[in-house]
């Protein structure tokens, strides 16, 4: 099977109560329809440097940023297809460049650095994970539904539940990721375009107080967990080793 390769879209992302969900399904459910993939298990391996200088910097919401993460939909096995993902933003749009290997592939080029092939996107993720000397950092699950517009095909929204990240087994296989990303009642809508957000969409979302958020899964695992106590302000002083066990930070920057 042939995936799709390459996106370019305009997305934002909005944090939702439960009651907020429920009153914007009643608004504007009507106008929706299933994605092709309605419903997905979705969990992604973040990679990143030893001192987390990825998630640092995209915190500090530059004008360009990038990520790389390795993310399945679904169960896996060996032979299972997953997607090896560069996911970049520069001013607002999103770019993404993945490409699709088995699980088995993945393995062998993340702990054995065994390139599955040579094409020009895994190239670029080649260069980016060795140069960066990028390492797995955090599982993180969720649940997804998909709907689309039934007037502009190319707006698509999606709602993301059941957050949860492990931080000591860090593989797809994981059952049992141990904390959970959001608190209880709440989830995460993205609505996705090729083009500017509807007006229609913009003044419902606004009658309901629902407001964009710069929330990302890992950036908020990284601060809850990872940095836990940390100054925002120093914590892009700071460093520690990858391990299970949270080891002393250095610092140069009093954590006040």
């Amino acid at each position: 099977m042939e995936y799709q390769q390459i996106f370019e879209r305009v997305e934002a992302k909005y944090i939702l109560t439960d009651d907020q969900y429920d009153s914007l399904m009643k608004t504007i459910g009507e106008r929706l329809t299933p994605d092709v993939y309605p419903h997905s298990d979705i969990r992604s391996i973040y990679f990143d440097s030893e001192d987390f200088r990825m998630i640092r910097n995209s915190l500090d919401k530059p004008a360009y940023k990038e990520k790389l993460r390795l993310r399945c939909y679904g169960e896996v096995s060996d032979d299972s297809p997953v997607f090896m993902e560069i996911k970049k933003k520069y001013r607002g749009i999103c770019y993404k460049r993945r490409q699709d290997m088995t699980y088995r592939q993945a393995l062998n080029y993340t702990v054995f650095d065994r390139k599955p092939l040579d094409s020009q996107i895994m190239n670029e993720i080649d260069y980016l994970r060795t140069g960066g000397k990028l390492q797995p950092k955090v599982l993180v699950c969720y649940q997804r539904d998909s709907f689309v517009s039934a007037e502009q095909p190319d707006l698509r929204i999606t709602f993301d539940r059941d957050v949860r990240f492990s931080l000591s087994n860090i593989v797809l296989t994981n059952q049992k990721p141990e904390g959970a990303v959001l608190d209880e009642g709440k989830r995460i809508m993205e609505v996705k375009t090729l083009t500017a957000m509807p007006l229609w969409l913009t003044n419902v979302l606004d009658s309901l107080n629902i407001y964009p958020s710069s929330f990302s899964k890992y950036g908020a695992i990284y601060e809850k967990h990872l940095m836990k106590g940390v100054s925002r302000k120093c914590s892009k002083y700071y460093s520690h080793q990858s391990s299970p066990v949270h080891l002393p930070l250095r610092t140069t920057c009093s954590a006040r």
